[in-house]
């Protein structure tokens, strides 16, 4: 038996989302049907983050642990082999028996994509949304969002949530020309967090309320404060930091945007 540390890359238009479902396509039940069929026996697989249905991702991070005598590098490239062609596996370590995906992850980094003009091509990668403002105004409306607090405001209820405290250590807005994007860092994230915060900032910053108003919305600790979420086809998990390693997987974060 070894344990694989993967770093996952997905385009979530066809998916359910990742967690495994029944009777609907996920990332998870890709990867665990492709391991079942190269090892000849069942696979469990968890990750990092739970993204929504139609998230992407460029750097998911998965692990697994098999019944297998490959190496790291060939258990990739074999997965790849089995895997359909919207997920591929970008990066695979073994790692002991004790890692987990989800558990041992110290912070998550998401990115957010809006374009600002009509595109065919950007319909399904990104928010395709006419601004009325620009990445400094997101900027200064987004700087309540740094440190730690209590983020239900941003979430939709969840059975899962134990807690809905949370602390982000980078929100930023950049770019220009009618495309921006938002990253965003955290040592976790609630269900629909991430549209909402996107959605809630750009509402705000539209009407020259700008940060005072998103500051509200945070104290109010009520979901009817923020915006609805937007949409979900323009998030991206980038990347997930673990002690010791760092950031997985490495050098990807011009992938997107």
């Amino acid at each position: 038996m070894a344990t694989f540390r993967l770093a996952v890359e997905y385009d979530g238009t066809a998916f359910h989302g990742w967690q495994r479902q029944s009777r609907a396509r996920s990332v998870q039940g890709e990867l665990e049907a492709a391991l079942s069929r190269l090892t000849g026996a069942p696979a469990r697989v968890t990750g990092a983050g739970r993204t929504d249905a139609g998230c992407h991702a460029a750097g998911q991070v998965a692990s697994a642990t098999v019944e297998t005598r490959l190496e790291a590098e060939r258990l990739r490239a074999a997965l790849n082999a089995h895997l359909p062609r919207d997920v591929r596996i970008v990066e695979a370590v073994e790692t002991p028996a004790s890692f987990h995906a989800r558990f041992d992850a110290m912070r998550r980094s998401y990115r957010y994509l809006v374009v600002g003009a009509p595109s065919a091509l950007h319909r399904e990668r990104a928010w395709v949304r006419t601004l009325r403002c620009v990445a400094a105004d997101l900027q200064r409306a987004s700087h309540p969002l740094h440190g730690e607090h209590d983020f239900v405001s941003f979430s939709k209820a969840s059975p899962d949530t134990e807690s809905t405290r949370c602390r982000v250590t980078r929100a930023r807005w950049s770019g220009r020309g009618g495309r921006l994007r938002f990253d965003i860092e955290a040592d976790r994230f609630l269900y629909t967090m991430v549209r909402r915060i996107v959605a809630t900032v750009i509402r705000e910053a539209e009407a020259g309320r700008g940060g005072a108003a998103v500051h509200a919305v945070l104290d109010a600790r009520d979901r009817r404060a923020a915006a609805p979420p937007a949409p979900a086809h323009g998030l991206y998990l980038m990347r997930v930091r673990y002690p010791r390693v760092g950031w997985i997987p490495r050098g990807r974060m011009n992938v997107v945007g």
